[in-house]
């Protein structure tokens, strides 16, 4: 096989680019900013400019040139699909998808449809975000939920020990408070709507509890990590070998 280089690439062999908002928060392992969540190689560029507060709070339409100039020069890269580590970045999903030659998979939400086809019709999804107030109809619509009705929402941003560290970027995190904290939220979800048979954690931060809160109430778990790897398998198909 012979191989020629590519002009202003600096590595090879990235499966992912991932996409960085720009704060200031420990990435522990199974968060989607740390790559030793992954067992495959993944690409980071922070994207300027777009903080949590304008992206969660203020919903800044004016950043999405930015995020398309992050993803060309990961797209550059060589890199097979396109993630970001914040599901608000939905917001910027359409956008920046028609812009780039490359799958973009800007959010954890993108699942929604394709779980809202397996779920019966009084089956909903549990959705558990950073800040459910931020969590609007219209990134669902963007996301491709078509029946608002399927998702129960249930938000982070009272949760001292979650809003610390990840929404006031206090730099310092106790991963056991916060594993309790999103348990309890799971807990509260599921009890007061049993309907409730699939849970999505729209949050980056949260993979890291994701086996916690499957053990505690019994559901099947999405969140970034189960879109990311589906991607990966995607980008490089192994052949099958076996006994026949």
């Amino acid at each position: 096989m012979k191989y020629t280089v590519r002009p202003g690439v600096e590595s090879y062999g990235h499966a992912v680019g991932i996409l960085l908002v720009d704060c200031s928060t420990p990435f522990v392992p199974g968060d989607v900013g740390n790559a030793s969540t992954y067992k495959y190689p993944v690409l980071y560029r922070t994207v300027p400019d777009v903080t949590l507060d304008r992206l969660i709070n203020l919903g800044d339409e004016g950043l999405v040139q930015n995020v398309i100039d992050s993803a060309l020069d990961l797209q550059r890269m060589g890199v097979r699909a396109i993630t970001s580590d914040c599901g608000y970045m939905v917001r910027y999903q359409r956008q920046v998808a028609a812009a780039l030659d490359t799958p973009v998979i800007l959010s954890s939400l993108v699942q929604l449809p394709m779980i809202e086809q397996t779920l019966g019709d009084h089956q909903k999804i549990g959705i558990i975000c950073a800040n459910a107030r931020r969590l609007t109809p219209e990134l669902l619509d963007i996301a491709g939920l078509r029946d608002p009705s399927k998702v129960v929402i249930r938000g982070l941003e009272e949760c001292p020990n979650f809003r610390g560290p990840i929404l006031d970027e206090t730099g310092s995190l106790d991963q056991e408070a916060v594993e309790a904290e999103v348990v309890f939220t799971a807990l509260g979800l599921v009890r007061s709507h049993p309907e409730v048979k699939v849970i999505l954690l729209e949050c980056s931060n949260l993979p890291p509890y994701a086996a916690a809160v499957q053990a505690a109430t019994g559901r099947m778990v999405f969140d970034f990590t189960t879109l990311i790897d589906f991607y990966q398998q995607a980008t490089r198909r192994q052949r099958f070998t076996g006994i026949y």
